[in-house]
């Protein structure tokens, strides 16, 4: 397997993480995010300055970005998620900034805006799909749950849900700060296969793109999250030789799908063998009703 290649593979897997995180927060609790970039600088930086300056394994260090990326996204959440819609989104999109400048102001412990260099190269291939595979069988044991129909009821509407006894708050926080961890794993893993990290990587343009793969693939459906960040990675990757015109071409696949099929590749359903064969045919079942 060519080193291209190799890099594309990490790549595709780490966004498909990240998309994960976004998809849990904006399509299964129904809260808009346009920050989570910051969260991935969080977990980018932990894992560079433990493995540089501390001589720290890489798998502690990866862990421990996620699981600081989660803290933050805790404390963060508790009095932002008081706000609701737009006002959210608009909070999110200051806070992602405010993380990243304050990541290009942070002197000798994150080397400013310059980057940070000499990260080993520790996100291999296998390292990327193991992270994968542990986190998306981990993501769908949770919205499968108990948890899981919690963050779908607040999204779907959360003052019934409060009625009915879910604690709307809790469930809101926590699966931000989930959000979180899954974005601090993916910048982990992005400060090994780059070796390199800059504040410019987790402006508000990555966060854009993390919510454009998830809307891409549909929201409510974790399986249509890595559907659209494996198309997306590979539209953008298989036309970088044409420079001008690859992020034309990435326009053009966004809009050709929201207005060809809105709610998503596969709107809110997960794949599977039934999915796949009523796509392909346009057929749907009929549910029927027993009296």
């Amino acid at each position: 397997m060519s080193g291209y290649l190799e890099g594309i593979i990490a790549l595709l897997c780490i966004n498909c993480i990240a998309g994960m995180g976004v998809s849990l927060l904006t399509g299964f609790t129904g809260i808009f995010s346009l920050g989570h970039a910051g969260y991935m600088a969080i977990g980018a930086y932990t894992a560079a300055v433990m493995t540089v300056e501390y001589s720290i394994h890489w798998f502690p260090s990866v862990v421990c970005g996620g699981i600081l990326s989660m803290a933050v996204g805790w404390l963060i959440g508790i009095p932002t998620l008081k706000l609701d819609g737009d006002y959210y989104s608009i909070a999110s999109l200051g806070l992602g900034e405010t993380i990243r400048l304050l990541i290009e102001n942070g002197g000798s412990v994150t080397n400013g805006a310059r980057g940070y260099p000499g990260i080993d190269a520790f996100t291999t291939v296998p390292v990327a799909l193991s992270f994968l595979v542990l986190m998306a069988v981990a993501m769908f044991f949770l919205i499968s749950g108990n948890y899981g129909r919690a963050f779908k009821a607040c999204r779907d509407d959360s003052q019934a849900s409060s009625l009915l006894g879910f604690h709307t708050a809790h469930y809101r926080v926590l699966s931000l700060a989930i959000s979180a961890f899954y974005c601090g794993i993916a910048g982990a893993l992005m400060a090994g296969y780059m070796s390199f990290v800059q504040p410019i990587m987790f402006d508000s343009a990555k966060s854009t793109e993390l919510v454009a793969l998830v809307v891409f693939g549909g929201l409510g459906s974790m399986s249509g999250s890595l559907v659209g960040a494996t198309i997306l990675t590979l539209v953008t990757e298989l036309f970088r030789p044409m420079s001008k015109y690859r992020m034309l071409v990435y326009g053009i696949v966004l809009v050709l799908i929201m207005v060809l099929r809105p709610s998503g590749i596969m709107g809110k359903h997960e794949l599977s063998p039934e999915y796949i064969k009523e796509f392909i045919t346009g057929k749907r079942k009929l549910a029927v009703v027993k009296r």
